[in-house]
């Protein structure tokens, strides 16, 4: 990109909802962690620098050199950002004597660009524990709340070539009513860039690159069915057309009929695809595995085995292409590191080594929400682009305890229930993700005049951006207790449904 807004990360939970709330506005940003050196050329046109969990008055603060921005380009500080420039530069930060979380009201002490189109008494939300007492010499407060003295900050005019601004509170969160004003006034009245970011744009770029990237070599990818590597093959189908070669497995653990309903979606594009049917490869060293972490690696082992296989018969193969989405990439290089690995993922990973191939991401820079933007941008169905996601392990991590063909089998009839369901309702687009859980107990239950003895199925469907976070989605109860009885009448070997009301925090979505 000709412009970019850089975001130093140090380790807030807000920083990735920064960086999409001006990709939102229609400028490109990059999300650095705050150690990494950075040179200002003519593409950097402003900086922000993110909160924390940290506090810049403990030993253990987050060091961050300001001379590499201060005065180079726009520099906008955010909640721990805006303490820690203050402090570095002789002002003076204290700890608040109560923390300060939630809404307050923004009051206006000097007009500024900043707040162009902002109106004084505007909500705002705060979330920090230090507060700004004393600004340093050649700065001044811009506005207040009923309880700070310095809600936000500017260099005094000619103090600074560029100027540098301080937010005690948070624009990028949906509380803050004008947040996206003041970002869009930082970014395009103050650094004046052009909001020229756009998913067409994006498109357009990226199949340039690809077309001079990979002239005359063939890529190799994997496909799932999903958002993600649906889009990442699309670009590259424009980029390299039959050079790209594609490959679909089935694993035995997807949903009802999705190994021919996705194919044929994927031949409908002109996709250069195969499918390999190696259900039974997966299933048969997976029968009465109970423990998570062993299904994961199992089920990694074989896609890897089958995929290198399949591969191994194409000519002139150099390239892998992935799926990888911006939020993997931001991950991979937190403030802390790769963090603790909380599941092992279905992936190719140890792919590009074995077979000495270099790896493709058409998609690295892009979140969630931009990569379904750009789907539509190229063209792709609706059945591609608004299918919720689903895990690689695919089924096997929503049969809690031992795995069998059986419970398999089980479990796609009452996942397409519920799944069916939802879309005949119109209930599925307003559902991040859905699915049914088979769990390892039995209950009691009257049919006709025998008792039973079966499995309880478990219910989640949820709401959300992007995953991060996820509220537990209020469904009808007349839908549910239709698919309730649908499930118990049709599936046999299911007496009980319940539904999962747990969000994530601090449930997760899936239950392995």
């Amino acid at each position: 990109m000709d412009q970019k807004v850089i975001i130093y990360d140090f380790g807030s939970q807000y920083t990735q909802l920064i960086g999409r709330r001006v990709r939102e506005l229609n400028f490109y940003c990059e999300i650095h962690p705050y150690n990494k050196k950075l040179v200002i050329d003519q593409q950097v046109k402003a900086v922000i620098l993110s909160g924390s969990p940290f506090s810049v008055r403990e030993h253990n603060a987050l060091y961050f050199d300001l001379d590499q921005v201060l005065g180079k380009v726009p520099v906008l500080g955010i909640c721990y950002g805006a303490q820690l420039i203050a402090h570095q530069l002789e002002g003076q930060v204290e700890r608040s004597s109560s923390r300060e979380y939630g809404r307050a009201i923004l009051n206006s002490t000097l007009s500024d660009r900043l707040f162009s189109g902002v109106e004084n008494g505007s909500q705002i939300w705060m979330s920090h524990g230090d507060h700004i007492l004393k600004l340093p010499d050649g700065f001044e407060t811009i506005a207040t709340t009923k309880s700070i003295p310095v809600a936000a900050f500017r260099s005094k005019p000619g103090n600074y070539p560029q100027p540098i601004y301080g937010l005690q509170f948070h624009p990028e969160v949906t509380h803050t009513v004008d947040g996206s004003r003041v970002l869009d006034n930082f970014i395009a009245n103050i650094a004046g860039m052009e909001p020229n970011w756009t998913p067409a744009s994006f498109a357009d770029e990226t199949i340039s690159e690809l077309k001079e990237m990979l002239h005359g070599e063939s890529v190799v990818m994997g496909l799932s069915g999903g958002v993600d590597s649906s889009v990442a093959a699309t670009l590259l189908h424009r980029a390299i057309g039959e050079r790209l070669h594609c490959i679909f497995v089935d694993n035995g653990l997807l949903r009802l009929r999705e190994f021919e309903e996705v194919l044929r979606v994927y031949e409908k594009l002109g996709l250069n695809v195969k499918g390999v049917d190696a259900s039974h490869l997966f299933l048969n060293p997976l029968q009465g595995v109970s423990d998570p972490e062993e299904k994961r690696k199992i089920i990694g082992k074989v896609f890897i085995d089958v995929f290198q296989q399949e591969a191994a018969a194409l000519d002139n193969v150099r390239w892998l292409g992935q799926g990888t989405i911006y939020p993997d990439v931001i991950e991979s290089v937190s403030v802390h590191g790769p963090s603790v690995t909380i599941k092992s993922h279905h992936n190719v990973g140890g792919l590009p080594e074995l077979m000495d191939l270099k790896i493709v991401e058409p998609l690295r820079m892009l979140f969630k929400d931009e990569v379904r933007k750009v789907g539509q941008e190229l063209g792709l169905p609706p059945e591609l682009l608004n299918r919720h996601p689903f895990p690689g392990p695919g089924l096997a991590i929503r049969i809690l305890g031992a795995v069998s063909r059986g419970k398999v089998e089980m479990l796609q009839k009452a996942d397409h229930i519920f799944i069916d369901g939802l879309k005949r309702f119109g209930l599925y687009d307003e559902v991040w993700q859905a699915g049914a859980i088979l769990l390892p107990i039995h209950s009691v239950g009257v049919m006709g005049d025998e008792r039973t003895y079966e499995q309880v199925v478990a219910l989640r469907a949820v709401t959300s951006v992007d995953g991060m976070t996820a509220q537990w989605a209020d469904l009808p109860h007349d839908f549910l207790a239709e698919i309730s009885g649908s499930i118990i009448n049709n599936v046999k070997g299911i007496n009980r449904v319940v539904y999962d009301i747990s969000s994530k925090p601090p449930s997760t979505i899936e239950w392995e």
